[in-house]
């Protein structure tokens, strides 16, 4: 049996068109889940609770509800749950699991909210490997969740061979044309995972999925008699401590429709939106209609469901993805953008096209609150480097890294010492690691660093070193950036030394000394009482393995709080004891950049004032050129063009107010949101009317907040 490191099943919630939560029967049938008699189209979110804090589930509940969504998703995180592995073996775990939620009457079958829940994730992945032990796993974990009786469906996600009465679901990015369809006639097509953006690693780009392309495929979906689809995620958040899997970021999913602050993100919840209004809109045709495909031209189709009493909606599918194409539905004529979607809930009028956005485009900034750009305002802490005398772990090989710390630490120290008869020697030090980074120390001095990446965790590091006359301490300090994700066997995974050669002498079977972990880490410096174990001096060491620490005070007000580290290498950091998680400035992209600058502090982690903020720096780092930011929507954007009639729709984040129209253009306009300029057409009374009317119909007040507006009108721009 496979253990999956981050998840074992899927709950959903389930609310009422009231807001209220309420449970009842939950069925299913080949066309759609069934709620209590009714069949629903659903419309789902994945919000990971250990990914936001307590205080913010409010919040992001409410403003996934008012997008249109019906249900919430969560796994539960079996690492979270368990940290240390081998206290519950797999039927232990979900049976405790669901056990603890039918206490509290969470099952829609007991007055609860959660009507589907899901065993294993992606298996199908990795189960060729595991031969013929793969299915009959399959058939024995659905059995075993099936036998707990909850009352509620289960589901497996990716997983074909889904025996009855489990549901077999997609994930993916294109589940209306990747998806086999269900394995039975009875079981209705679901899309477990729609994913809006991509986990991101360093050393990486932001996986950027557009509004447009996410509509298109979910309405694709439906159209082919989808009835259930959950975004993942809906609100990506933060790997807090060291939570991130191997070489991923911190932030986690930030292009979501909520990012990972909690802020909606446009045009992506605004246009999501309109969809699930435009679907729910014909929803009972869709769940009762009879179903027919009609072909338009080579890359176009309509997607009719008809109804008893000649009612009826249709999806118009334009698969071309260069051209805009007419096409002839019902006597009617009908222009469809390149690779989009007409919604007509009537069969006649075109309400939602997936092209089309309506939703205005937001910018989020980055304000600094506080500064620490006076060195006094620093201590530092010099973390020890341990030598072989002091070890207590010992070994004549090189261990595994993982296996040997056990995820206690990301840290482990590999050591020994040798004679040198020749003065002032500078041979060429070579060692060669599985994973996934390694400082090297010779007689305490910083000789070499090296790192892999996503791809490629091993890689070798090379440097001249210089040995004295006598004995020399080498001491190898290994780190691992987060655990395996997924795959098969993960308990044959590896990370750590694999060979160590100083000019020609092989010390890879050789006395060693280990050590698991940190110093700082096992006092808790990062903590208010671990602190004062150690002596703090002031800043003015610039070298690797570091730890640093200062005060501030919270940002006054209520907008989400994020601490700029632009001027570090990497590390993690802590506030208030807590990890807001690893951090990797100095890993940048193809294109030059970090993968990630700004690191999210949760309001629920201040006070009010003294807040205790700890940085461990494996490299070389600045700490006077951290900021404490707030985050915040600055600007919002809309337009309109001749193939895009519509009401350009704006509004400002909650005590928000418009301080300035900064461009708006009626005629040509060039760019898009972000850069913009006048075209050769233009009206000069453009800013002036687009002014008045916001005088019109919205307080418009100087300097309020800072805020920004820009409007672009017109032509459609490139």
């Amino acid at each position: 049996m496979v253990r999956m490191l981050y998840w074992f099943t899927a709950i959903l919630l389930l609310w009422t068109a009231t807001g209220t939560v309420r449970g009842g029967n939950v069925t299913y049938d080949g066309r759609s889940l069934i709620i209590n008699g009714q069949h629903k189209i659903l419309f789902s979110g994945s919000i990971h609770y250990p990914r936001s804090t307590p205080d913010m589930w409010s919040s992001l509940i409410s403003k996934a509800k008012a997008g249109g969504i019906d249900v919430i998703q969560t796994y539960v995180f079996w690492n979270l749950h368990e940290p240390q592995q081998g206290q519950y073996h797999m039927k232990r775990f979900v049976s405790r699991i669901v056990n603890m939620m039918k206490s509290e009457k969470l099952y829609a079958s007991q007055g609860g909210p959660i009507i589907l829940s899901q065993v294993e994730n992606e298996y199908k992945n990795v189960e060729a490997a595991f031969h013929e032990k793969g299915p009959s796993y399959v058939r024995w974990a659905a059995l075993m969740a099936v036998n707990l009786q909850t009352g509620v469906p289960w589901v497996m996600c990716k997983q074909d061979d889904a025996p009855d009465p489990v549901i077999n679901s997609c994930n993916g990015m294109r589940c209306g044309e990747t998806f086999a369809g269900p394995n039975s006639p009875n079981k209705p097509s679901i899309w477990t995972e729609n994913w809006t953006s991509f986990y991101q690693v360093y050393g990486e780009e932001t996986y950027m999925r557009s509004a447009q392309d996410i509509a298109f495929h979910v309405a694709l979906f439906i159209a082919k008699t989808g009835s259930y689809v959950n975004y993942y995620m809906y609100h990506g958040g933060t790997n807090f401590g060291r939570t991130a899997s191997a070489f991923t970021i911190t932030s986690y999913y930030d292009q979501a429709p909520l990012d990972e602050y909690g802020l909606i993100r446009q045009p992506k919840w605004g246009h999501l939106k309109e969809l699930h209004a435009a679907i729910k809109s014909c929803s009972k045709l869709l769940l009762h209609g009879a179903h027919k495909t009609l072909s338009l031209g080579p890359l176009q189709q309509a997607y009719v469901f008809q109804g008893n009493s000649g009612q009826c909606a249709a999806f118009l599918v334009n698969n071309d993805g260069k051209q805009e194409v007419e096409v002839l539905f019902q006597s009617n004529s009908y222009k469809l953008p390149e690779k989009s979607i007409s919604i007509l809930p009537d069969c006649k009028t075109m309400t939602f096209n997936t092209a089309k956005v309506n939703a205005q485009y937001t910018s989020r900034s980055m304000k600094p609150n506080q500064k620490f750009n006076s060195v006094g305002k620093w201590e530092e802490y010099s973390e020890p480097i341990p030598e072989f005398d002091k070890t207590s772990l010992r070994a004549n090989r090189l261990l595994e890294h993982m296996s040997t710390t056990k995820d206690t630490s990301d840290y482990l120290w590999y050591t020994f010492r040798f004679q040198q008869n020749l003065p002032n020697a500078q041979p060429v030090f070579n060692a060669q690691s599985h994973g996934h980074v390694l400082h090297a120390y010779v007689n305490g001095v910083h000789a070499g660093f090296g790192h892999g990446s996503h791809q490629n965790t091993s890689f070798s590091l090379q440097a001249t070193v210089h040995l004295k006359n006598g004995t020399n301490n080498v001491a190898l300090l290994s780190a691992t950036v987060g655990l395996p994700d997924s795959g098969a066997y993960l308990e044959r995974r590896v990370a750590g030394l694999r060979r160590v050669r100083i000019q020609n002498k092989d010390f890879t079977t050789y006395t060693w000394g280990y050590q698991v972990g940190l110093l700082g880490e096992r006092l808790q410096i990062y903590t208010e009482n671990g602190s004062n174990k150690v002596k703090w001096n002031k800043l003015g060491t610039n070298r690797p393995l570091m730890w640093y620490k200062t005060l501030f005070d919270a940002p006054a007000g209520n907008d989400p709080v994020a601490l700029n580290l632009g001027s570090m290498g990497k590390g993690e950091a802590w506030v208030n004891g807590q990890s807001i998680g690893r951090y990797w400035v100095s890993f940048h992209t193809s294109r030059g950049s970090p993968s990630q600058t700004w690191y999210n502090i949760p309001r629920a982690f201040l006070k009010p004032t003294g807040n205790l903020l700890v940085l461990l720096e494996e490299e070389k780092g600045y700490p006077p050129g951290i900021t404490v930011d707030t985050v915040s929507v600055t600007k919002v954007c809309g337009y309109a063009s001749k193939s895009h009639l519509s009401a350009v729709q704006l509004s400002c984040p909650p005590k928000r107010n418009i301080s300035r129209i900064i461009f708006a253009s009626f005629g040509t306009p060039s760019g898009n949101c972000e850069s913009y300029a006048i075209g050769n057409c233009h009206s000069s009374s453009s800013k002036a009317n687009v002014e008045k009317a916001f005088l019109k119909f919205c307080w418009l007040k100087p300097n309020a907040h800072d805020f920004k507006f820009h409007s672009i009108l017109g032509k459609e721009v490139p």
